[in-house]
């Protein structure tokens, strides 16, 4: 009687092997998933397969229409669909240039529009789950993040829309979280402050009322809650984890 198992479900995570996507597989195997890795580094995604039970890699450009199609093609079956992929920009309306704008809408709304059009199918028939890892970016203005907000934001509008065009065939919902301690973070800080390392990272624990950053597997966790059986009630919703920022 252990809730929100997915014993016998299959499950897709996009960006799966590292951060929140690491976490996110490991916790849906974790609750008896098999898990599909879909992401760009294949030797991530065969590396992590390796270590979970029942879990295969898969790489895959998302923004690659011919790719995603092929991949969703091969599939068979599919109960659960995590879009976690995605990536940053610094820079306000001025800094930021147009391919830069264009890339991040590219990777983050482009690339999530065709893995969902190309997973609803398999979605439909098994009356599955999508959940749209979102941002509190999507929410609330955020300082320098432009580009950032503008496609978090039509994550969680396209969120929203599927729910209304197919209430009773699947289920879909959206994870906003607020700064996560991941790779992605990380990465943010060596190229953007390098200098001051330390600084920026106490400042990024301290933009969250909580006073730390989000643990990646908090997020992966509330992922396997909305895929499970208790959670048949919750579609459409946009659900902020984020220790507290967007209620200050």
């Amino acid at each position: 009687m252990t809730p929100f198992r997915l014993d016998g479900k299959k499950a897709l995570v996009t960006g799966g092997a590292s951060g929140i996507g690491e976490q996110t597989t490991r916790a849906l195997t974790n609750a008896g998933a098999s898990v599909t890795i879909l992401d760009m580094n294949l030797a991530a995604a065969e590396k992590l397969a390796a270590e979970l039970p029942g879990a295969s890699p898969l790489q895959c450009d998302i923004t690659n229409e011919d790719q995603v199609n092929a991949a969703f093609g091969a599939l068979g079956t599919l109960d659960i669909l995590v879009n976690n992929a995605g990536i940053g920009l610094v820079g306000n309306c001025e800094e930021t240039s147009l391919a830069d704008f264009q890339r991040l809408f590219r990777v983050n709304v482009e690339g999530l529009f065709l893995v969902t059009r190309a997973a609803l199918p398999l979605l439909i028939a098994a009356k599955g789950s999508i959940v749209n890892i979102g941002s509190v970016a999507g929410l609330v203005g955020v300082k320098r993040r432009y580009a950032y907000c503008a496609t978090k934001g039509a994550v969680v509008a396209a969120t929203r829309q599927l729910a209304v065009d197919y209430p009773q065939q699947i289920r879909v919902n959206c994870i906003c979280p607020g700064t996560v301690d991941t790779p992605f973070v990380e990465g943010y800080i060596e190229k953007y402050h390098s200098h001051e390392k330390e600084k920026i990272r106490a400042e990024l624990n301290a933009r969250q009322p909580i006073g730390r950053m989000g643990k990646p597997e908090e997020i992966a966790h509330l992922a396997v809650y909305l895929s499970s059986k208790e959670a048949e009630f919750v579609n459409g919703a946009v659900i902020s984890i984020d220790g507290g920022w967007t209620a200050a």
